[in-house]
């Protein structure tokens, strides 16, 4: 049997609303080449090195970054999110994803845009700031340089919060701004207090457990060689293989 990865006729009609209109002269096969995108990123190769099934090399990277920078992928994973998510209960956390040398360059871009790479002890990062619904499924990403806060991330990621009762989060987020923010929203927080707080404060330890949801979920991300390893100088692109890794996992 083959090791290759195809698109079940399911799966590309839950995935075809999302795609953008073709003008003109008719696109090449869709599945064929999503289905060699999602091989590249899953398994970490170069463009070049992709199999021949999947058709030329350039015509699969010219699809991803083209559709990438129309952010094709991002809203693919918020449509599919909206669908079918489970948002009684929110969870926010952050984790580290490690540059490799090809992306870490610190220089600016054409525009001034940062690369979103920082130095942290663990060497040149990205951070991946995430919300998930009660079953630790991704429903917004963002991303910051690695030495950011998770401050950042909580505060551009609070507008777009959805409506739920609840919102788990470790003591990296326990800041009374974010508290009151909830509360303004009719959010409950379930934030575990930091040490330095000179009164505890108490929450709901069961329900707080449920919060390794979240956790499990970036592993499960960073089993995607091109996720766990960022390649892609382009922020933009590489969100795109953090989305294109969500839909593929949780909402297919």
């Amino acid at each position: 049997m083959s090791n290759l990865f195809w698109l079940t006729d399911e799966q590309m009609a839950r995935l075809r609303p999302f795609f953008p209109k073709s003008h003109g002269k008719p696109r090449v096969d869709d599945r064929r080449l999503l289905s060699g995108i999602i091989f590249i990123n899953r398994n970490g190769l170069r463009w070049s090195d992709a199999p021949k099934e999947y058709g030329p090399s350039k015509t699969l990277y010219n699809r991803w970054k083209r559709w990438s920078d129309m952010g094709v992928f991002a809203w693919t994973m918020e449509g599919l999110a909206s669908e079918a998510a489970d948002r009684k209960t929110v969870m926010i956390d952050a984790t580290y994803l490690k540059a490799h040398r090809t992306a870490s360059s610190l220089r600016f871009e054409k525009w001034g845009r940062g690369r979103l790479i920082g130095r942290t002890i663990g060497g040149m990062n990205t951070k991946l700031h995430a919300v998930t619904d009660a079953r630790g499924r991704p429903l917004k990403l963002f991303m910051t340089a690695g030495q950011v806060s998770d401050y950042t991330g909580a505060a551009a990621l609070l507008c777009s919060l959805p409506e739920a009762d609840w919102l788990l989060a470790d003591r990296g987020y326990d800041a009374d701004w974010f508290r009151e923010a909830l509360k303004d929203k009719g959010i409950r927080p379930c934030i575990r207090g930091r040490k330095s707080r000179g009164q505890p404060i108490k929450q709901d330890k069961r329900r707080y457990r449920r919060r390794n949801r979240i956790e499990i979920m970036f592993g499960r991300l960073k089993d995607w060689r091109r996720v766990a390893t960022r390649y892609d100088r382009c922020p933009k692109i590489f969100l795109s293989a953090v989305a294109l890794a969500a839909i593929v996992i949780f909402w297919l």
